[in-house]
């Protein structure tokens, strides 16, 4: 297994494919916890969330022997367990699939009234630049990160699963398209628009 999986990854492959329960256990401990995230974007319960889940680990196992590791161990596992999810929610009329969700419509990532018009001196240009970051401190504080978890939660669903892949779970770009699916150019959209409307969120609340 040549592609891309680390030795570790190599390793609990072929724990998996050989039954290991020690390796199971090892892959539930790395990744349950996001697999969980991931399914709680299209479903609408925590508890449907876990039922998808343990779905998409009985899909694993099934699955294994047919993975050719051309991917990351970790974005094999969020695409199954992703599909898992939307198939759910197809089913229970809860959500849609990911490919029909728009990204929340045509909206500018920035207030335009914020630039000068063209009118003025310089149009185009920060007429209300952004305000600069609090100290750290300030920015890690609970209430502080209560306003980034709730501008996330109100998110359109396609930016709330990328934002939260990209930026608290760490996956890279490639990651989120093979996973969800996307196109590089449509996760970069995505992507911005979430950062800029959680930012938004930040600066709203710190002024």
């Amino acid at each position: 297994m040549t592609q891309l999986l680390s030795p570790e990854d190599a390793l609990l492959v072929e724990g998996l494919r050989a039954g290991d329960e020690a390796a199971f256990a090892a892959v539930m401990r790395m990744y349950g916890r996001g697999m969980l995230r991931v399914a709680e974007m299209y479903v609408s319960s925590r508890a449907i969330a876990e039922d998808v889940v343990q779905e998409a680990w009985v899909g694993v196992l099934r699955g294994i022997g047919r993975f050719e590791g051309r991917s990351s161990l970790k974005t094999w596992l969020y695409r199954i367990v992703a599909n898992t999810a939307k198939t759910r929610g197809v089913r229970e009329s809860r959500s849609v699939p990911f490919s029909s969700l728009g990204d929340g419509g045509d909206e500018g990532t920035v207030d335009p009234d914020r630039f000068l018009g063209s009118g003025e001196r310089f149009p185009g240009h920060w007429a209300v630049p952004p305000q600069a970051w609090a100290p750290e401190g300030r920015l890690l504080a609970d209430e502080t990160l209560e306003v980034v978890e709730r501008a996330i939660e109100e998110l359109p669903p396609a930016q709330r699963a990328v934002i939260t892949m990209r930026d608290v779970q760490g996956f890279t770009s490639e990651e989120v398209c093979n996973a969800l699916d996307l196109t590089e150019t449509n996760q970069r959209v995505l992507l911005h628009r979430a950062r800029a409307k959680v930012r938004g969120a930040l600066e709203e609340y710190m002024q």
